[in-house]
């Protein structure tokens, strides 16, 4: 609200309306929604440890589903399950060669997202509970 209320003072000082700047925080507000609404689904779909794991799997190039079940130690029923939400949310794409279908990794955003959670929680370098950076700042989070 800060934001608007400086807005609106300095469109006044310019001489335009005030409700453009409002316009413009609403065209604004509108795309942060819509990202917002992007990421949920986003996160909503990779909030399953199995569809977590085929995606890092898959990140690492294509497979055939014969592959990832033998490698990951999921379940035919299981896989093919999860994969066909991967497939319909547009973050994995097939290719079929004979009777073999091969996925791979379709989405930038998703990489992002796995990249980061790897580089956090998957390498020695990850922060613990006790870490003394965690531990420092998580103190001052409710004062201004």
């Amino acid at each position: 609200m800060i934001f608007m209320k400086v807005k609106e003072a300095s469109n006044s000082a310019l001489g335009t309306r005030p409700s453009a700047a409002i316009d413009g925080a609403g065209a604004g507000l509108a795309r942060l929604q819509a990202s917002a609404e992007r990421a949920s689904a986003l996160l909503k779909t990779l909030a399953h440890a199995d569809r977590l794991v085929l995606l890092c799997r898959l990140s690492q190039g294509e497979y055939c589903v014969g592959d990832l079940e033998a490698d990951l130690g999921i379940r035919q029923p299981t896989l093919s399950q999860q994969l066909g939400v991967l497939r319909q949310e547009g973050l994995v794409e097939t290719r079929r060669e004979g009777k073999h279908i091969h996925y791979r990794l379709a989405s930038e955003d998703a990489l992002a997202v796995l990249k980061v959670l790897h580089e956090r929680l998957c390498t020695s370098h990850a922060p613990t509970l006790h870490s003394p950076t965690l531990s420092s700042t998580s103190h001052h989070q409710d004062t201004p």
